[in-house]
């Protein structure tokens, strides 16, 4: 990502946000808030990866 500000980078901060979960503990859909996350001391993967269907 050289060149390149707007990308995260290994070992930098992420940024707040929010999405949309599908929380199978409860079978219902949500909303969660890395900052949520970080307050409860859980652990945290984030993981991207292209559309599904899509050439890798």
């Amino acid at each position: 990502m050289a060149g390149n500000s707007d990308g995260i980078e290994i070992g930098k901060k992420v940024p707040d946000f929010e999405i949309d979960i599908f929380d199978p503990t409860k079978g219902d859909f949500g909303k969660i808030e890395l900052q949520s996350l970080k307050t409860q001391n859980k652990w945290t993967i984030l993981f991207f990866y292209p559309a599904d269907f899509t050439f890798v």
